[in-house]
């Protein structure tokens, strides 16, 4: 079949890329100049299976209102009349509770899963060069009551098997000897030996050049106006006055997947969640971590990428508003020196914020809407990175009228 895929984001390039191996012609429809350019491009870094807590669970309401008023908060929803983030907040108290919190988890696990299975043998095939790394993520707690907390949801996530390991302060020290300076501070954290790191931007670029080498078309530049839509399916993808036609359609745009299909009559729990990232170089000197590190009580993590450090994290709910909040990323550099004080960057740190497309309970929208011949591939939150390839493999395999291979509630 022809299909065109919107969006070359990582989760646009990955559907891309598997449904051209699974032998259908396609194109790709990209508003910025090239592949992995907006959310994509300065990420956490993390694949991580280990991160499957659903934000909706049965502490967040009380965290949430906690953090309202704090302007570093590692979650911050902006007090505004926004009647989409109202009925998105509604949904996601509907969330909270403890059977849909384990429900939530075990989808999200299911996904991650394969998907970090996927890109294994992605990377066994192509030998893409991302500044990977296989050394694992550690969970770090600095607040008894956090680690406690974590320890059970980690025994919920190794249940739904995700190896996640609850380890000691002199095994995290072990583990991670960057962390020796905070010893006194650290009380716990637990430890995924299989997932990994790496550079979401590079592997997407990288993938995108392999997928036009192996015949997908790329559109840059191709600002997508609106779908047509008839007879009860997408007759084409309208660009500046050019039609578009395919027999399927893919709409991986994240975020921005509502606006597009609002004025099909499809409106989609999606709201936009504002991540910040830190990318700091680092010189000879610099007493950096290399095992990629997620801090629970921030919600930040931190990846090795090569000689860069990667910090990334928080959420602000505010709209579609891009701009950097300085006191955001001061709170990301804050924390860094005081987990790494002997960190010694190299030069100034970098700042970047994207909109993560997130849904109320962190699971994503992936497979066929009630428009048949349209198919959708977002929301996976601060997970697009690790869930990319499994979420691109699975969809190939929905519009070629195969079943997909986990088990998950796909559309």
């Amino acid at each position: 079949m022809k299909v065109v895929v919107l969006g070359a984001g990582v989760v646009g390039v990955t559907s891309a890329w598997y449904l051209a191996r699974a032998g259908h012609q396609v194109t790709v429809l990209e508003r910025q100049a090239a592949a992995g350019l907006e959310t994509s491009f300065a990420n956490g870094g993390q694949i991580s299976v280990s991160h499957a807590e659903p934000w909706a669970n049965p502490h967040a309401p009380l965290r949430a209102l906690a953090w309202m008023r704090r302007e570093d908060a590692p979650l911050l929803f902006r007090l505004r009349w926004d009647a989409c983030l109202l009925d998105w907040s509604l949904r996601f108290l509907r969330e909270c509770t403890a059977r849909r919190t384990r429900a939530n988890m075990r989808d999200i696990v299911a996904l991650a899963l394969y998907s970090r299975c996927q890109l294994q043998a992605l990377r066994a095939e192509t030998s893409l060069d991302y500044d990977h790394l296989e050394r694992g993520i550690l969970h770090i707690y600095t607040d008894r009551r956090e680690f406690t907390v974590a320890s059970a949801a980690a025994a919920v996530m190794r249940g739904f098997g995700c190896d996640r390991q609850t380890v000691s302060v002199d095994e995290c020290l072990a583990i991670e000897p960057a962390l020796a300076a905070v010893r006194q501070r650290l009380v716990g954290g637990d430890y995924t030996i299989d997932d990994e790191s790496g550079d979401a931007h590079r592997f997407t670029q990288q993938l995108a050049a392999r997928c036009a080498a192996n015949g997908v078309v790329f559109r840059y530049a191709a600002k997508i106006d609106r779908l047509l839509a008839a007879g009860g399916r997408i007759a084409g993808a309208l660009v500046g006055g050019e039609l578009h036609q395919a027999d399927a359609y893919v709409v991986a745009l994240g975020s921005y997947t509502p606006l597009l299909l609002r004025p099909l009559g499809l409106r989609l729990p999606i709201y936009p969640a504002k991540g910040y990232s830190a990318t700091v170089a680092l010189g000879a000197q610099s007493i950096a971590p290399s095992v990629s590190l997620t801090d629970d009580g921030h919600k930040i993590v931190f990846s090795r990428l090569g000689q860069r450090l990667r910090i990334a994290g928080t959420a602000e709910f505010n709209g579609y508003n891009t701009e950097l909040n300085s006191i955001r990323c001061d709170a990301l550099m804050r924390r860094t020196r005081e987990l790494f004080p002997d960190l010694r960057p190299a030069a100034e740190a970098e700042f970047w914020c994207g909109l993560r497309p997130a849904t109320p309970s962190n699971v994503p929208l992936i497979g066929r809407s009630p428009i048949s011949n349209l198919y959708l591939n977002t929301g996976h939150g601060t997970l697009g990175w690790t869930m990319a390839c499994g979420s691109g493999a699975a969809l190939a395999d929905i519009v070629s009228g195969r079943k997909p291979e986990p088990p998950f509630r796909f559309l």
